[in-house]
């Protein structure tokens, strides 16, 4: 057998792999893909299907009426309002946190790391009586800033404190790894070119951050509309004042207004697959922009 020959003559396990082909660490497609839709459907579709057939017990005058009375409307626009202000903040405070944490070294920079994650852990009530011990007119701080006139808890500035709480680290988990993989070499040529840092900083590194800023920022929002636990200890829960659509909710099932409470929840739900939408757009933009696929 010439030498050609045998380097062209294939491996004695190669025959084998070939033919039956490569080995998988999970089942084959079509039971994963079974399991998968089972269980999206017992956890997730099932509910929804459930929250949405009893909306239809209602005709369109009673459902109109219950998504729309004042006290409704005021809850919505206090939810969504304060969650849009507790996002804004978020992303001006989370990147700067994320910057701190991605360019500097100090003391300590591990534990500071670690807080970041601490209202993923932290169950929301406890977060809530928390903030209200520090805020309230007898708390730590709250007993030095109502004698000055500055009220922040009972109030819907309580509601906003609570909502920049809990959403703070979807913003900076979402830049933190943006900044540590960004090149700073055309930081470093922009500056050698004579830009000043805010110049460096609004054409080279915000427009590359861009993306996970917005993300970040879609992201505390939907969390921060549907927060309950940490919102209703410090909101003082007034109507039409300081009460969140979820405690509209609970209110009209403690009621027995099981429709009602349908019909509401099935506002928010819309409301969160236009969120989950602009999330994945946002994503999709973002890996674009990093040369992703």
């Amino acid at each position: 057998m010439s030498a050609g020959a045998s380097l062209a003559a294939p491996l004695p396990g190669a025959a084998s792999t070939s033919r039956g082909g490569s080995k998988k660490v999970l089942p084959g497609f079509n039971l994963t893909l079974g399991y998968s839709l089972l269980y999206l459907c017992l956890i997730v579709l099932i509910p929804l299907s459930a929250l949405v057939l009893k909306t239809f017990t209602m005709s369109w005058d009673q459902f109109w009426m219950a998504v729309t009375s004042p006290r409704v409307l005021a809850s919505y626009k206090l939810t969504f309002g304060a969650s849009f202000v507790a996002a804004a903040v978020n992303v001006v405070f989370g990147l700067l946190l994320a910057w701190v944490l991605v360019r500097y070294t100090f003391p300590g920079k591990r534990i500071v790391d670690a807080l970041v994650d601490l209202p993923f852990a932290l169950p929301t009530a406890v977060a809530g009586i928390s903030l209200t011990a520090l805020l309230a007119g007898n708390g730590w701080i709250g007993q030095y800033l109502e004698p000055m006139g500055i009220k922040l808890a009972f109030n819907p500035n309580g509601v906003v404190i609570a909502l920049i709480f809990i959403g703070l680290p979807f913003v900076v988990r979402t830049v933190q790894p943006v900044l540590e993989e960004s090149e700073r070499e055309l930081e470093e040529a922009a500056m050698s070119l004579g830009a000043t840092r805010m110049q460096t900083f609004m054409k080279v590194i915000l427009p590359s951050i861009t993306p996970a800023l917005l993300t970040g920022f879609a992201m505390a929002f939907a969390r921060a509309i549907g927060e309950y636990g940490s919102v209703i200890f410090i909101a003082g829960n007034m109507p039409m004042v300081s009460e969140i659509t979820p405690l509209i909710i609970i209110g009209k099932l403690e009621q027995y207004d099981y429709a009602g409470a349908t019909a509401v929840a099935v506002v928010m739900l819309i409301f969160s697959f236009i969120l989950l939408l602009v999330i994945n757009a946002l994503q999709a933009w973002q890996r674009k922009r990093a040369g992703g696929t």
